[in-house]
This record gives C-alpha cells, structure tokens and sequence, in this order.
C-alpha cells in the first residue's frame, strides 16, 4: 500500500494535469470562456510545474517505479522542459486565437491532454505505457494542427499527420508484436536482459527496426520526413511551435530511454540503421531548407537536421548520452519557441481579409522584409533564435552543438563530427539569408506587423525571456549543464 502510494506521489505532476483538463472539460461544458479556459490551463501547468520542481530538490518523493512507469532525474528534467513549452505555447495561442469567433475552448483541453501524454512518455518503462503514452500525445495533436478548420491547409496538415502518424503506429506495434513473441516480456529492462543473455532472433532484429523506422517518422527524422514541411506551414502557428518542441522533446526522451535500456544500441543491425538516419536527416534536413521561401517550412526542414544532430550523441555516448541529448533538445524547444513566437505575434488571421498568404499567416519570408526598421526589439528576438539554430557562439545552441561535437570525438566517431560541423555550414546559409532579409529596406505597404505593444502582453513577455535565456545560456552555460548531468536513466 505505502509503495502504491508513493508511487502515485511520484506522477502528482501528471496527476495534476489530468485534474486540469477534467476541470477545463467541466468548465467548458457549464459556461465558454476562452479567458478561463486559458487561465485555468496555464494554473494547471504552474501547479504541475511548481509540484516537479519539489520532486527534484526532495520536498516531495520521486524516483519511484513499477511496472509501467519510473520518475527519474531524465524524467524530471524532461517533463520540466515540456511544461515550460506548453506554457509558452498556451501564452502564444492566447493571443493568437482570440478573435477566432468560433469556439476556441476546446484547444487548450486538447493541449492538456497532450501535454500529459508527453509527461507520461518521460517515465514509460513498458512496451504498453510506451504506445499508450504516445497515443495520448498524438490524437490530440491531429484536432490541434486541424484547429483552424476554416483555413484548407489547417484540415490538410491534420489530415496528413492523423493518416501518417496512424501509419507509424501501425508500424509500431508491428515491431513490438515481434518483439514480444520472440521474447514473450514487454518491460525495457526485461528485453535488455533478454537480448544480454542471447534469447533474441532474428525476429527481435526485425521488430526493433520496425519500431526504429516508427520513432524516426515522429522525430521527422529523414528519410521519414516528408510530413513535416506541409504540417508545419498548414498548422497554426501556436500548434506549430507545440509539435516542434513538446512533441519533439517528448518523443526524443521516449527513444533515449527505450533504445539505451533494451540494448537495441548494441545491435549491429541498428548501428548501421542509426548512421543512414543521422546522414540522411543532417544532409537533406539543410538542403531542402536551403530552397524555401515560407519561414514554417524552412523551420521544419531545420528540425529534420537538428534531429540528426541530436541522435550523433546517442551514436557516440550510448546510454551515456541523455544528458547531452537532453540538453541539446531543451534549447532548441526553447529556440523553436522564439521563432514560431514571432510569427504568431506577426500573424493576426481572424482580424483582416484580402491578404495574399495562403495560410492567413505571416510565414512567407517577404513580410519581414525591413522588419527591423519598425520592430527593433521583435527582430533582435527573431536573430537571436536564428542564431542559436545556427551554433553561433554567445548562444546557447552554440554551446549544445559544442557538446555534441565533443561527445563524438570522445567516442572516436570523428565523421560523425565531421557531419555536424557540415551540416552546421550548410545550414548557416539560409539563417543568414533570412537574417539579411530582416535588415534590408522595408516595403511601401505591409500586409502583416506585430501589435505596437506587443511587448507588454504575455506572448511578447514570453518570448523576451525566451531570448534571455538563450543569451544567457550561452553566455554561462553551466547551470544547464549541470541540471542537464542529473538527467540520467535508472
């Protein structure tokens, strides 16, 4: 009874999450109000927030297990990381969608529940916690991307994720069919032992692959990432920066621990798998980026890189690698957070008519053509989260590129080094080509500008401590670091 119930003190954050989004459901149901659904969202999430972070200095027990689920220092520091994002993402959709003059409640109940999915995939340790987690993350994304169902590309990116997402589960659960049958357990560190003490087939190879090939479509990991360009443009922006931080940060963490406990890493066969995935998502994530004229699909093809980046860590550390990657992922949700950010607070889709973007949305590049000649402050935000996606030092993604260069070569994986700094040069060309367009001369007639006080509302406050932080993580990268050593895998 005592172990039952520390381990429901362990999930309180997810507990409390859950809580929320029943009372947001009851909340909707007796009267609409976007005011309150958003209020009482982001209290959800604070609550959940300030309950974790008392878990982490001990007020509160943690690190308790069963069968499904563990609350580990890799768990705490990811579920920190995802509710800090989709309380910056329900700050963005705030503004963004108030006056969408439909109903605009149900958004942040989809939110909560996603977000709790993303919570519980930090602590699955179970083949069924695994997909039931994934599950809970996914289904709400697809009425997420869909939200703004007045606009064809809204419905086009949800149909597109729901029909190819549901494809990779298929795929997924497939893989752990034959790895169940082959072993006949379903717990990481069951499989683990499993494969150690020589039970595993051919069989087990074939479903890890499966379930490999599965994580990758949802990382958009190439060549699995043919989704991601048209979801990304047709989402809303709010549901856009969501998928690229807390989607992604969740799914990478899922991976990290499911990989690195069963073993799967030690398989030759997975190896040569990892390095096609790590080539292919560095070299063709920067040069599709390098065609693009529309910001949301350049961040999406950028994502596809970052991916591979991240995964050399995992190639070259092993299970030693969570921190690194963990890190890695924590400042490019933050930097991706910034960048979507601006083009939220540029985009006011429900307001005007007879503009010439496709999507209602201020994602081509030529609305921020001379952006810095009438929003100084918005446009230093915009740089600095480009160049902290390019490695530029004084950044925080300088610092976490660093890292993974360095854990490379500490594994005496030099090419894969090599990959990245590539990939880094490739790729510094279209940030630099957006950054010029920001500073060059403005154009006679706006079609999108940003709130002239976007600065004192909640969105414009969120993204100016985004900035701080990537600034000062750069410059002080320590305490990232550090927070990011306690994230280690039981």
């Amino acid at each position: 009874m005592n172990h039952l119930i520390e381990s429901l003190m362990s999930l309180a954050p997810m507990v409390i999450v859950a809580l929320t989004a029943v009372i947001v459901m009851l909340a909707i149901a007796i009267k609409r109000s976007h005011f309150w659904s958003a209020t009482l969202t982001v209290i959800g999430l604070n609550a959940a927030l300030i309950t974790l972070i008392a878990q982490a200095f001990g007020v509160l027990p943690s690190g308790a297990s069963n069968m499904l689920f563990v609350v580990d220092g890799f768990a705490v520091f990811n579920i920190a990381i995802i509710l800090i994002a989709s309380l910056a993402c329900c700050t963005l959709a705030y503004g963004y969608f108030q006056t969408l003059t439909d109903n605009k409640d149900e958004l942040y109940l989809l939110m909560l529940i996603s977000t709790l999915g993303a919570m519980l995939m930090e602590c699955a340790t179970h083949l069924a916690s695994f997909f039931m987690a994934l599950e809970l993350l996914s289904v709400p994304m697809y009425g997420m991307l869909a939200y703004a169902f007045m606009r064809s590309r809204s419905l086009e990116s949800g149909l597109k994720y729901l029909v190819l997402s549901a494809t990779a589960s298929a795929t997924l659960l497939m893989g752990m069919a034959f790895i169940f049958a082959d072993t006949g357990v379903l717990g990481f560190k069951e499989l683990g032992l499993a494969l150690v003490h020589g039970q595993a087939s051919m069989w087990f190879a074939l479903g890890a692959i499966m379930m490999v090939v599965a994580i990758a479509f949802k990382l958009s990991a190439a060549p699995f990432h043919a989704w991601v360009s048209d979801v990304y443009e047709g989402a809303p922006a709010p549901v856009a920066a969501f998928l690229a931080s807390v989607s992604k940060v969740a799914m990478m963490a899922l991976a990290i621990r499911f990989l690195t406990t069963t073993m799967i890493t030690e398989l030759n066969a997975f190896y040569g798998v990892l390095i096609l995935i790590i080539a292919a998502s560095i070299l063709l994530g920067n040069l599709l980026a390098i065609r693009q004229t529309n910001l949301k699909r350049l961040l999406a093809y950028s994502s596809v890189a970052h991916i591979g980046y991240a995964l050399v860590a995992l190639l070259s550390a092993g299970a030693g690698s969570a921190g690194v990657i963990s890190m890695y992922m924590a400042v490019y949700a933050l930097t991706s957070i910034g960048a979507f950010g601006v083009i939220t607070l540029m985009s006011s889709p429900y307001k005007e008519r007879g503009r010439t973007s496709i999507s209602g949305e201020a994602d081509d590049l030529r609305f921020y053509q001379g952006l810095f000649w009438r929003r100084p402050v918005l446009t230093a935000v915009l740089t600095m989260m480009l160049l902290s996606l390019a490695g530029i030092p004084l950044t925080a993604g300088f610092m976490t590129k660093f890292m993974i260069i360095f854990s490379s070569v500490q594994g005496m994986r030099f090419w894969a080094a090599l990959f990245v700094i590539l990939g880094s040069a490739i790729g510094l060309s279209y940030y630099l080509r957006v950054l010029t367009q920001l500073y060059q001369r403005p154009k006679a007639h706006l079609e999108f500008d940003v709130h002239h006080e976007w600065g004192i509302k909640a969105g414009g406050i969120m993204l100016l401590v985004v900035t701080a932080l990537i600034i000062f993580f750069g410059i002080l990268p320590n305490g990232l670091m550090n927070l990011a050593g306690l994230a280690i895998i039981q």
